[in-house]
């Protein structure tokens, strides 16, 4: 599956702008992670794209209904284990880098969104300094576990600003391929 079956398999399943955006800010975490590691840019970024397209049709059961919505893709096995290990309480051990990497950027690449959309520039010089300043603001993004954000960052054993800097590229880079076609994912 490339990239452009998986969006519109993704548009299938996904109504929501909040979703969609997610999914594409994850997808973006993820290609700047499989760059760092010399992994493969389209395949993580393929995971990080459909790794919630569940989560609107069957939040309660999120993300164990993936496999059923994937069944009649080319994605192998490994490649929905990674999606099933993202999930809390999953019986899949986050055991590889691609789903250490899953799990350490879902939460967080929202968060960082959360702030661009605060700031008058946006993604633009944001640092790991402002990120940690609003992990420390309880009211900012109130649902957002901090100690899961933090204790999924040290699995991938990198420091904080690294793990921050990596992402906000990533995102960046999003944001200008998107806006090619007249998306975004600072909405």
């Amino acid at each position: 599956m490339n990239r452009d079956e998986g969006l519109a398999l993704l548009k299938t399943h996904v109504e929501t702008q909040r979703v969609f955006r997610h999914s594409l800010a994850v997808e973006a975490a993820m290609k700047a992670y499989a760059k760092k590691f010399g992994e493969d840019e389209e395949r993580w970024g393929l995971l990080g794209l459909l790794h919630d397209i569940d989560f609107e049709k069957y939040p309660d059961v999120h993300p164990q209904k993936a496999p059923e919505l994937l069944k009649d893709t080319d994605l192998d096995q490994v490649f929905i284990d990674s999606i099933l290990s993202h999930g809390d309480n999953s019986p899949i051990p986050r055991d590889t880098m691609e789903r250490k990497c899953l799990h350490a950027v879902d939460e967080m690449a929202s968060f960082i969104i959360a702030i661009a959309l605060m700031r008058p520039t946006k993604l633009e010089g944001l640092k790991g300094k402002s990120v940690k300043k609003k992990m420390k603001d309880k009211a900012f993004a109130k649902a957002v576990n901090r100690e899961e954000l933090t204790s999924s960052m040290e699995a991938l054993e990198i420091e904080f600003n690294d793990h921050i800097d990596i992402i906000v590229s990533g995102l960046v880079e999003q944001e200008v391929f998107l806006n090619e076609s007249g998306l975004t994912i600072l909405g």
